[in-house]
């Protein structure tokens, strides 16, 4: 990485050196998000194996020391995590704009992170959702802010270089996410969890060096602390967060002295709460009789886009739960004769990111100068129907394996891929359509309603698992796939009416 920092002979005066023609503070930003998904998409591969593994199995040499729990409680603890890292990113982004600034949090977030891995690497069930709390926490209030961070390093919006420094940013997210699997979860699955657990904050603590140690390259911007709470609005925070800690330990505490708590009583109210307060924000938006009668509009329309991208994460998140439970169990773990970790398969979808996004990019340009490129709604779309044929797909292996047999790892190969082309054309006009559509008075606020929609979907998985519904039969899969292809359809037919909805965004 070092021999990419060279001289720019072209730059402003003095000279100043840069990272592949950019703002060297983007090398900073890069490494500390390259290492932070590398120590969440390690732990990620590893988590819910980890939930269901029980004793060590003398037949296939497997290791045991997990917490030996179903797979229907696995997937509901996975989903759940998954959607408070999404629900975290707007306290998240709050923190940075109100309370300590965008720098201070990333550095506090990357602590928390690290202190979430080394709970994790520690034995016994306490230990293990202390440190999932603090990955969660600490994931959402780092997400929120980098990419603010990256965005400081530019001379405004209409800065060249913008566009191609979040492109090198998205790389160094993808980078992360690849080898994660690879090592974090070929040593956590197949020689000891918590070693496992420990690589990935020993991944986080370098992140967090390098964000140290080369702070002095960001802009001075992501110091400050764009709207500080004043001193009442600090005391009135306090106040409210003191009070609900302590009505929480209560209730908890008391539910504990009955000898009534299970691990439903904690897993049941933030389901509810990652599925109420999506809603929550969208109608406390939509209700606000200060937007225009467009901006009212554009909300309206926005909220096609919401759900269906809620039913897309829905099944897009279970790449980590279902699919690789049935990667564990009936895939085989060997191609021409090399054997590899289940958990590698987690490093398909970021693989093939890397390699098809540039493709993407070109195939929307080409189409664009030919006046065919599809438009959002389309795009979403196909999105859908694409998340909701992976599943189809997958309900052929799932039949062939119900004999025992254990069918070829190019299934999930192809079911992957099948997913990445759906999360490329979704996932990227997402971003673009909700700041497109942000009413002005909540242009920040909307990229947290974004992630919302990932916190919705998550928890719809999570309350299902609860519920005591199998995620891993053919039926609900069958479901789940209709229900996507289902949405697909009803978005691309009232195509015209949601684009009346957009007004003037196209």
């Amino acid at each position: 990485m070092a021999s990419s920092l060279t001289k720019d002979s072209a730059s402003t005066p003095g000279s100043e050196k840069t990272f592949l023609g950019h703002p060297r503070g983007l090398a900073t930003l890069f490494l500390t998000e390259m290492w932070e998904r590398f120590s969440y998409y390690g732990m990620r591969a590893l988590l819910v194996y980890y939930l269901v593994s029980g004793g060590a199995d003398a037949a296939t040499g497997s290791q045991g020391g997990g917490l030996a729990m179903t797979a229907a409680t696995a997937t509901a603890i996975y989903s759940v995590y998954l959607s408070m890292v999404y629900l975290m990113a707007m306290p998240g982004g709050w923190f940075g704009d109100r309370v300590w600034g965008a720098r201070k949090t990333v550095a506090i977030a990357s602590t928390v992170i690290m202190l979430g891995h080394l709970s994790l690497a520690l034995p016994g069930q306490a230990m293990f959702f202390v440190g999932l709390a603090l990955v969660a926490a600490g994931s959402g209030l780092l997400k929120a802010n980098i990419s603010t961070m990256v965005g400081h390093l530019y001379d405004g919006p209409d800065d060249p270089r913008r566009d191609g420094g979040f492109t090198l940013f998205y790389i160094g997210i993808n980078l992360g996410a690849f080898f994660a699997p690879l090592v974090i979860g070929t040593v956590g699955k197949e020689v000891n969890w918590h070693l496992g657990f420990a690589l990935a904050a020993a991944g986080m603590g370098l992140g967090l060096l390098q964000f140290l140690f080369f702070t002095r390259h960001l802009s001075p911007k992501s110091s400050l602390v764009p709207n500080p709470l004043t001193p009442q609005e600090r005391t009135g925070v306090l106040v409210k967060v003191a009070a609900a800690v302590v009505v929480a330990a209560l209730f908890y505490g008391t539910v504990v002295a009955l000898g009534l708590y299970t691990l439903n009583w904690a897993l049941v109210p933030l389901t509810l709460a990652g599925l109420i307060i999506p809603v929550a924000v969208i109608v406390r938006i939509k209700r606000d009789k200060e937007l225009t009668g467009s901006e009212q509009s554009k909300v309206n329309g926005y909220i096609w886009f919401f759900v269906a991208a809620a039913i897309f994460w829905m099944i897009y998140d279970q790449g980590g739960s279902t699919l690789s439970l049935f990667a564990d169990g009936k895939t085989a773990g060997s191609v021409f004769g090399f054997d590899f970790s289940a958990t590698w398969f987690q490093a398909l979808n970021p693989l093939y990111v890397m390699a098809l996004a540039p493709v993407f990019a070109w195939l929307w340009l080409w189409l664009a100068r030919k006046n065919q490129e599809p438009n959002t709604i389309v795009k979403f779309a196909m999105g859908l129907v694409l998340i909701g044929a992976s599943f189809f797909v997958f309900i052929v292996p799932m039949a062939m394996a119900g004999d025992g047999t254990k069918v070829s790892p190019m299934w999930l190969v192809s079911i992957y891929m099948i997913q990445t082309i759906g999360e490329l054309c979704l996932s990227p006009v997402g971003l673009s359509v909700t700041t497109k559509m942000a009413p002005q008075k909540y242009a920040s606020q909307m990229m947290g309603v974004w992630f919302l929609a990932v916190t919705a979907g998550d928890c719809t998985t999570g309350l299902l698992s609860i519920a005591g519904v199998d995620l891993n039969g053919t039926g609900i899969i069958a479901m789940q796939a209709a229900l996507a292809v289902g949405a697909g359809v009803a978005i691309w037919m009232y195509r015209k009416k949601v684009q009346a909805l957009m007004g003037n965004v196209h």
